[in-house]
């Protein structure tokens, strides 16, 4: 990023949102542009928000997570029109919305990959609260959040989160089994490799924390898709 600070409080303002995510994608007019297609959906109002400003902040945060690049929409819009299964489509929205927003992305890859090696389940608000406390006084944000922003943003996380289905419970949040479908897993493979060509840096990219994936996991990855890319070759 070009600013010195790398967190922000965006969060806030749009969670998981599955299924505006999957309305957006199957409303999609992949002749249309980007600036196009959302004009569209704002006039619509496809998600049958209360206010056209609410529908404006989901589309900002649409555009950063899903919309920055054309053969993501592509892809994205064809899985979802094509049925594809909604776990394996879950954890890419997952993934992408953790690439688009960095405080999301590092509260998973350091507070949560930290709680779960050490075999700790439990993950409370204070937790979040108390790690990104100390990105901030790192000068990590743009100035000092208040006590209230600081909560809202740490409560918005750990929904998205469980919503995601990286976490359980519905008052006291707690790490949960991830369950990687192939087909997302493969997903995510291509993606990464089309942005780093360098095999050994994907199967050990740090972007698989995401999953709490070992190196020796992500390779038994690779060979269960291998083995479903020759099943779908031969059927």
């Amino acid at each position: 990023m070009p600013q010195s600070y790398i967190y922000t409080s965006k969060i806030i303002k749009a969670g998981a949102l599955i299924a505006d995510t999957k309305t957006l994608l199957a409303s999609w007019d992949l002749s249309r542009t980007v600036d196009e297609n959302l004009d569209k959906f704002v006039s619509e109002n496809i998600f049958g928000k209360a206010s056209r400003s609410r529908v404006k902040d989901i589309l900002a945060i649409f555009r950063q997570r899903y919309l920055m690049e054309a053969p993501v929409i592509k892809a994205l819009v064809t899985l979802v029109n094509h049925r594809f299964p909604a776990e394996a489509l879950n954890c890419i929205f997952y993934f992408h919305a953790a690439q688009s927003d960095r405080l999301l992305h590092d509260v998973v890859t350091n507070l949560l990959t930290d709680l779960y090696y050490l075999g700790r389940q439990d993950i409370s608000v204070n937790d979040v609260k108390a790690w990104i406390d100390k990105q901030i006084a790192q000068g990590k944000t743009q100035g000092t959040w208040s006590d209230s922003t600081l909560t809202r943003c740490a409560r918005e996380i750990l929904s998205t989160l469980r919503d995601f289905g990286i976490l359980k419970g519905a008052v006291k949040k707690h790490l949960a089994p991830i369950y990687l479908p192939v087909q997302a897993f493969a997903y995510i493979a291509l993606y990464l490799k089309l942005h780093q060509p360098s095999g050994e840096k994907l199967i050990n990219a740090s972007e698989w924390q995401l999953f709490f994936l070992s190196t020796e996991a992500v390779e038994r990855f690779f060979i269960e898709a291998h083995q479903h890319w020759q099943e779908f070759i031969k059927s």
